[in-house]
């Protein structure tokens, strides 16, 4: 999940290129709506049953992909060239990607900690995990190091690759997407790009139309085995080289009001009830995941290229985008800890739908934009601005 420019870039590297303000707020819009997605997942979980309402809201990951792509390939596409000082070495690259994303990843994983302690050690069939294996689980997070399913640092039980905080399954994808970039993508002409992207955009067609992963839907990568490894790493390679493709050949197309009207698009595009794929005389085919790879294919290549050409004329527009920019990737990367205990309370409770439960609802989603931004001012922002002066402006 790509995020705002790093804080304080060195002279060499300072942006002289425009700053595109609409998709860091259109980022923060999203990370929310993952967010309010995740409260109906927890519906889901307590009755034992589908998604009824906001069901495609795991497809703003993807969107995050493309996101990532764009902005990588527009920061740093021109910054590989040997000349003196403008010249970006493959270490180097890692070492801005290692400051920008892994400072929270680590602030994740404490508070999935917490939060797994807080709910009594247990996983989700109630048997006991030992404090030993928690703490195993949090430096294999700090480390990066997925759980296979059944491990016993896996202290959920639910297959999760890393068990104290889900959705840091992503970033792993995006550690490796930034390792292709980095390795060989970059390198590619515009001609060899288009290709790469329609064969991996081949390959992930087949995989969700088919239902490989046996979902019904593009939500798939979350768990190490065979099947989401692959999908996952499709998942992301796909909607990356897309986000690429778009950067490299950008003109902007200026469309007033793009940023509200991207965010009732995007919402209203989550919000399309699931679709079954019984209405069809064969099996194989999933209707569901034929859907959310429309959104991906032609959706949001559409929103990307529409919200980078905009620009806020106002100082609230301006301020709300900062904002939203700003908590984006903390409030994706520390909100499902705080899941986990409404999941439990949830099912504790035997509590299905929003109604029985809003003022929780509001104050589970309020708790997480606290907690993010307030991660954001103590933790992060000043731990990236000393690694920034230790690591990179040093040297």
């Amino acid at each position: 999940m790509e995020t705002r420019t790093e804080i304080a870039p060195t002279t060499a590297f300072a942006d002289t290129k425009p700053h595109y303000e609409l998709l860091d707020g259109l980022r923060g819009a999203v990370a929310l709506m993952v967010v309010w997605y995740h409260i109906f997942e927890g519906f889901a979980f307590a009755g034992g049953g589908a998604i009824e309402t906001f069901n495609h809201g795991h497809i703003g990951v993807d969107f995050f992909f493309m996101l990532s792509g764009f902005v990588i390939s527009y920061a740093y596409d021109d910054r590989w060239q040997a000349n003196g000082k403008k010249h970006l070495g493959t270490t180097a690259f890692f070492r801005r990607r290692l400051i920008r994303l892994h400072p929270m990843l680590i602030m994740g994983a404490i508070i999935g900690l917490t939060a797994f302690l807080i709910q009594g050690g247990v996983k989700w069939d109630e048997s006991e995990t030992a404090v030993a294996w928690s703490l195993v689980a949090l430096i294999c997070t700090v480390l990066f190091i997925p759980a296979y399913h059944g491990a016993s640092y896996e202290i959920r039980g639910n297959g999760e690759m890393f068990p104290l905080n889900g959705p840091s399954w992503s970033l792993f994808f995006e550690y490796i997407g930034n390792i292709i970039y980095a390795l060989a993508i970059r390198r590619m002409s515009n001609k060899t790009l288009c290709a790469f992207t329609l064969i991996t955009g081949i390959l992930w067609g087949w995989f969700f139309i088919t239902d490989m992963s046996g979902y019904d839907m593009l939500g798939v990568g979350w768990a190490l085995d065979r099947t989401n490894f692959i999908g996952g790493l499709l998942r992301m390679t796909f909607p990356f080289s897309v986000g690429m493709l778009i950067a490299r050949n950008f003109k902007p197309v200026k469309v007033p009001g793009i940023f509200w009207i991207s965010i009732a698009a995007l919402f209203a595009l989550f919000s399309v009830p699931y679709i079954p794929s019984d209405v069809l005389p064969y099996n194989g085919i999933s209707l569901n995941s034929i859907y959310e790879m429309l959104c991906v294919i032609c959706a949001f290549p559409l929103i990307v290229w529409l919200a980078a050409s905009g620009s806020n004329n106002g100082n609230i527009s301006r301020r709300i985008c900062t904002f939203f920019g700003d908590i984006s990737y903390p409030l994706y990367i520390v909100h499902y800890p705080i899941m986990y205990l409404f999941y439990a309370w949830l099912i504790k409770n035997k509590l299905y739908t929003l109604s029985e439960t809003w003022p929780v609802v509001i104050s589970v989603m309020t708790l997480s934009v606290l907690i993010a931004y307030t991660c954001l001012k103590i933790y992060d922002e000043p731990v990236r601005r000393w690694l920034t002066k230790r690591f990179i402006n040093k040297s």
